[in-house]
């Protein structure tokens, strides 16, 4: 999923600091972290089991969620990353950065599904619950017969469905040395390389013949992020950064548009879904139409595919937080939180260093969120316990980023 960490320097809090900081080269926009920041804390909460948090996710009001986010924010994060490499160093060597950046993405792969594996068959050998914890995400096969699955995963032909995000940023890192030489003939060609591999890769336009890759040697499942449907908001970040898209104008016509869209879509979303399941009369009478227009568009917002309708809530979300943000994230900076102004800077500053740290922090959200699930296992989920134990995962998330950033920086080198 992201994950073009750099090291960063920390960000100017206030007005006149951040003034300070313009006037040196490179400042970071950081709007990009802020939004990287706020999924990575959205999808911790996701992936925990029995969250009822995740009721009231962004994700439930629409049809985009923090994947869209991430994986876009992932996108620009790479052009500043890896754009630059290419831009400097050439194409060869730019692609070798591209190249290391999937290795240690391939391996944070495999040692985050080592660790959740070994996790689960723990508590599952220890602990004598009458929950199955293998079961709970489908790695039965692994267990029973470890051979195949063992050589699937490291082929990246096993990929069960809680650990797909980092394989579908290892395919679509791999695309970009071909974006980039595409570019440097016509930008035009980028665009039409993004919108081609997206076509391939739609079901409901080529049915079982579709680009895709296997899941598991077993079946016929597939992966559940689609690495060339995904490719178009991933490049599309990309191609903003690097400027090959020009930036989007203020204007109070493009902000009705987005609005009119993002609210349009609500009585569509899972919470238009729950209102009329609520109405008991109402569904009784004539089912759940909410479900039945949500069938009937299935291939605009599909998941797996990047159904075109994610796409375009996607787009006005995220042209209508760049609009309150502010150029390079200016409104961001003490103001419009409802917070106290040196609150707000603090809890900014947090946000902005996990979005910084955002491989570290992912890998072990992932493996968190699994914790999180049994531990409300053991304790219950009842309001206050649901709470606690997502404070305290917000918590361990924040201390992985400063701790990965402090590991970045190289202290050792600074000793006397």
């Amino acid at each position: 999923m992201t994950l073009a960490s750099t090291a960063v320097p920390d960000y100017p809090t206030s007005s006149v600091s951040f003034a300070a900081a313009a006037a040196q080269p490179r400042v970071r926009d950081l709007r990009l972290d802020f939004f990287r920041g706020i999924a990575m804390f959205i999808i911790l909460m996701a992936h925990t089991p029995g969250n009822f948090l995740t009721l009231w996710i962004p994700a439930r009001w629409g049809f985009s969620d923090a994947t869209e986010m991430f994986v876009f924010c992932s996108g620009m994060a790479s052009a500043i990353a890896f754009g630059g490499a290419f831009q400097r160093s050439g194409w060869a060597l730019g692609t070798a950065r591209v190249a290391f950046r999937i290795w240690q993405v391939y391996w944070a792969h495999i040692g985050l599904f080592i660790a959740i594996a070994a996790l689960l068959a723990g508590i599952d050998f220890y602990g004598g619950y009458d929950k199955n914890y293998i079961g709970s995400l489908n790695l039965w096969k692994f267990f029973e017969d470890p051979a195949v699955p063992l050589v699937g995963l490291l082929t990246l032909s096993y990929v069960p469905n809680y650990f797909d995000i980092l394989p579908m940023y290892l395919v679509v890192l791999a695309m970009m040395p071909i974006v980039i030489a595409l570019q440097r003939v016509h930008t035009g060609l980028v665009f039409v390389f993004m919108i081609v591999v997206w076509l391939a890769a739609q079901q409901s336009v080529w049915g079982p013949a579709h680009l895709a890759f296997p899941a598991e040697p077993w079946s016929e499942r597939k992966w559940f992020f689609n690495p060339f449907a995904w490719q178009l908001i991933f490049f599309t970040g990309f191609a903003l950064m690097r400027g090959w898209i020009p930036k989007p104008r203020v204007h109070p016509m493009l902000v009705a548009i987005a609005a009119v869209i993002v609210i349009a879509i609500i009585p569509s979303s899972n919470i238009g879904v729950r209102a009329v399941a609520q109405d008991w009369f109402f569904e009784t009478a004539i089912g759940n139409p909410v479900i039945d227009f949500r069938m009937s568009i299935s291939a605009l917002i599909d998941k797996t595919d990047f159904g075109i309708l994610r796409f375009v809530h996607f787009l006005s979300l995220a042209y209508l937080a760049w609009v309150f943000a502010g150029d390079k994230g200016d409104n961001l900076l003490g103001q419009g939180s409802g917070l106290p102004a040196r609150a707000w800077d603090r809890l900014l500053k947090i946000i902005l260093k996990v979005g910084q740290q955002s491989l570290a922090v992912f890998v072990t959200s992932m493996f968190l969120a699994q914790v999180m699930g049994f531990v409300m296992d053991l304790t219950g989920r009842t309001t206050t316990t649901t709470l606690l134990v997502n404070l305290g995962g917000a918590i361990i998330l924040v201390a992985t980023a400063y701790g990965a950033g402090w590991f970045k920086s190289n202290p050792w080198k600074r000793a006397n």
